[in-house]
């Protein structure tokens, strides 16, 4: 037999509420079940993204530093749609010769504790103020107009699941979690005595999922021996 020699299948929102419906032993029969479950499937991406880290939901962002200049915002245009930055690094190009320089990351405190804030050079720290429209401060500021450019690595969130015919930002391997997320969601609702089963196969999906999603570059362990001292 031929196989069909397609690879585009692909679930729109109305799809994935229907499936959510049959795993919980219901129909799907009128406009309010629709708009419970996707009220229920935007719930339930606001919470992947505190699971854990997203790879497909990574962008880049790049901010042209200005002189003295310590804050900036994440993303101007759609400030809202940022989660997290993961990593920053400033890029500095000098007669044709591109440098980066990666950033150490401050916690608030550890910013706050900087005596001399205002203290001018190339940046090589920066500190992230997590608010629903995320800024980043540098430190020292800037000394240069034109030659830096700070790039953001940014983890943001997914488009929202607003109509039926929708279909969903992520990848084929996150289908059936998806829809095993979204039948535990409804079951908590419209049918609570398989909740236990419908979780557990979510659960299941989810750590199934999440494992192919995580970075396979290589890495090395070393123990810290600074505390020890030669006699």
């Amino acid at each position: 037999m031929a196989t069909s020699g397609s690879k585009d299948f692909e679930l729109d929102v109305a799809d994935y509420v229907e499936e959510a419906f049959e795993r919980c032993g219901l129909e799907l029969r009128t406009g309010y079940d629709l708009k419970t479950a996707q009220r229920s499937m935007n719930l339930m991406l606001a919470e992947w993204a505190n699971r854990g880290l997203n790879q497909w939901t990574i962008k880049a962002k790049t901010i042209s530093a200005v002189k003295d200049t310590i804050t900036y915002d994440v993303d101007s245009t759609t400030p809202t749609s940022i989660i997290d930055v993961l990593d920053v690094f400033v890029r500095e190009t000098i007669s044709g010769t591109t440098t980066d320089v990666p950033l150490s990351k401050l916690s608030r405190a550890e910013y706050a504790h900087i005596s001399t804030k205002t203290t001018t050079g190339k940046p090589n720290q920066y500190f992230v103020d997590k608010q629903i429209s995320p800024t980043i401060t540098v430190w020292p500021a800037p000394d240069k107009n034109s030659t830096y450019t700070i790039h953001v690595n940014v983890l943001v969130r997914m488009d929202d699941a607003d109509v039926g015919a929708n279909t969903l930002e992520m990848p084929f391997r996150f289908f059936p979690c998806l829809a095993a997320g979204l039948a535990y969601y409804m079951a908590l609702k419209r049918a609570p005595e398989k909740v236990p089963l419908l979780k557990q196969l979510y659960e299941e999906e989810f750590e199934r999922a999440l494992s192919q999603d995580q970075s396979r570059a290589s890495f090395k362990v070393a123990p810290d021996l600074t505390i020890y001292r030669i006699a």
